[in-house]
């Protein structure tokens, strides 16, 4: 008798939704906590990006624009990728032309931008809607709680950064007017 109700309350308490499986906000639905590993994406270039070959690497995610007050930006991210690229640090942009249609161009015309004016080598994915209703799932994913298991928020301009640790789950969203270099943004590369 004691076995079996020593059974079931393993069974119980086994059933129950951990603390990480809640959502933030205290509801009581458990929340589908993801990896951005689970993503696949086209690159700039059509080709498949799979965000699991990322794995045991820092991530940021960051929303573009070639016609933005921000576009300068692209110098800082492209210094901060080549200091840390060697030491598990990867940026993975994304064009959009959410914010006063200033990503107006093509992909092939972004990725000619991009090189010739910054000399971007990181990788950069196939122009998307950050917002609204055609908002790419990947961004549904980076925006909403009940996904990325740390908050709700909005993409506020172009350039918002999204700090993603090795196993691919969100830490940190970064207002789009942050540098690159910043030393919250350095320390979290840095820390082990």
């Amino acid at each position: 008798m004691l076995n079996l109700l020593a059974l079931a309350l393993m069974c119980l308490f086994s059933c129950m939704p951990n603390e990480n499986q809640m959502p933030p906000d205290g509801n009581s639905a458990p929340m589908l906590k993801k990896s951005i590993h689970e993503f696949k994406v086209t690159d700039i270039n059509g080709d498949s990006f799979d965000f699991s070959s990322l794995k045991g690497k820092k991530i940021m995610v960051v929303n573009t624009a070639s016609k933005c007050g921000l576009t300068p930006q692209y110098k800082g991210l492209e210094a901060l990728y080549n200091k840390y690229k060697d030491k598990n640090f990867i940026i993975v942009g994304f064009p959009a032309n959410d914010f006063m249609s200033q990503e107006p161009g093509t992909n092939e015309e972004i990725a000619s931008f991009c090189s010739k004016n910054y000399g971007v080598s990181f990788p950069m994915m196939a122009k998307i809607s950050v917002k609204g209703k055609d908002m790419h799932p990947i961004y549904r994913f980076l925006t909403s709680g009940n996904e990325n298991g740390l908050e709700d928020n909005q993409v506020k301009w172009n350039f918002q950064k999204y700090l993603l640790n090795e196993e691919g789950f969100l830490e940190k969203v970064i207002s789009p007017s942050t540098e690159p270099d910043d030393e919250e943004i350095v320390r979290w590369i840095e820390a082990e």
